[in-house]
């Protein structure tokens, strides 16, 4: 995976370690520490090979990580101010406040969710698809269970109408954003994007809503990168390079696409199925019905690029036999699939 960076497992094992000591922490201070060591542990592993276009987007990370840092500092100083105390619990009721807007902003700018959206896909443009990954999903990690926790502590109603706003919004920028997008690393940034803002809304329905949907996220993440990185000879950046790969590698790396967009019976779509079905709960119909429409705009636009490159493959001998050496992808398709189907027809409703 890194094995030409020195000293690889230790960036890793440094970057697990950061995340792991972040979610532990009931204290301000370890908290922002733990994001810190995190952020020590991946910036190495974005320049490994040394790049022009990988440098550029480690600092671009680096200025947008250090910014959010200084606002999660600066809000956990005003929180002391006013609790004389780095606890969490202690400040659980200044959330509304200025200190906690701060924390949340921070936080957001971390995850790269509406309106701090911006920098991901310019970042992600320019990395290898291994550090598209990790940033896509375990850099994500620490900042949404922080945020599930933040919510759970203060059960106000502004807080909970500001996170299922901005995940609509995310959820609609996700969708607008890759309409027009040729880049696959750009495309699936703001894919990215989208299924943070359903995240932020499972977080209001409930947090083991927001469990099941990033472990299943993270499932057809891995799906989609590894494929990615599995047909990828260095030259894969837009989408019209995908016609000079083998067409069995492309037709799995399509239908895990259209299983990261949520198209039914596909694993992607239980996640998605079970946020909708709690959050009627919520009473934000509106933004419930905003959220399912930046899904289907990403969906509209796999499906295009599912039926324009399938009806441009000739079927004959020698794609049958592509496809059946494909194992991996064939693998990974199989689990998408039966998966979904398999949680479709014999847990219905009992998600949660």
């Amino acid at each position: 995976m890194f094995s030409g960076l020195p000293f690889g497992y230790l960036f890793i094992s440094t970057m697990v370690f950061g995340t792991l000591f972040s979610l532990s922490s009931s204290h301000w201070l370890g908290i922002w520490a733990g994001l810190e060591i995190n952020l020590i542990g991946f910036l190495p592993l974005l320049v490994y090979s040394k790049k022009v276009l990988e440098s550029e987007s480690a600092v671009k990370y680096f200025v947008v990580q250090a910014l959010g840092s200084s606002f999660l500092m600066f809000g956990s100083l005003l929180g002391y101010n006013l609790s004389f105390s780095w606890e969490v619990v202690s400040q659980s009721g200044l959330l509304v406040s200025s200190g906690g807007l701060f924390l949340t902003l921070g936080l957001f700018m971390k995850m790269g969710v509406f309106p701090f959206h911006f920098w991901l896909p310019s970042v992600m443009a320019g990395l290898s698809w291994m550090s598209c990954l990790l940033l896509a999903t375990w850099q994500k990690v620490a900042p949404i269970f922080l945020m599930a926790s933040f919510l759970a502590a203060s059960m106000f109603y502004i807080v909970f109408f500001l996170f299922c706003l901005l995940g609509a919004g995310s959820s609609v920028i996700g969708g607008l954003g890759g309409m027009n997008q040729t880049q696959i690393r750009a495309l699936l940034a703001y894919s990215s994007i989208g299924h943070m803002g359903w995240m932020l809304f499972a977080i209001c329905c409930g947090e083991s809503s927001m469990k099941a949907y990033f472990m299943v996220y993270v499932i057809t993440s891995v799906c989609v990168f590894l494929s990615l990185w599995v047909m990828d000879s260095g030259n894969l950046k837009n989408l019209s390079g995908l016609g000079l790969k083998k067409k069995g590698q492309i037709f799995s790396f399509l239908v895990m696409l259209l299983s990261l967009g949520g198209l039914p019976p596909l694993l992607g779509f239980i996640p998605k199925w079970a946020v909708v079905s709690t959050g009627t709960s919520t009473g934000f119909w509106g933004l419930l019905l905003v959220l399912i429409a930046g899904s289907l705009m990403s969906l509209f636009y796999y499906l295009s690029l599912f039926f324009s490159e399938v009806l441009s493959m000739k079927v004959d001998l020698d794609l049958k036999e592509e496809i059946n050496s494909n194992k991996l992808g064939n693998i990974a398709v199989l689990m998408n699939l039966l998966g979904g189907v398999v949680l479709i027809l014999f847990l219905p409703g009992k998600f949660f």
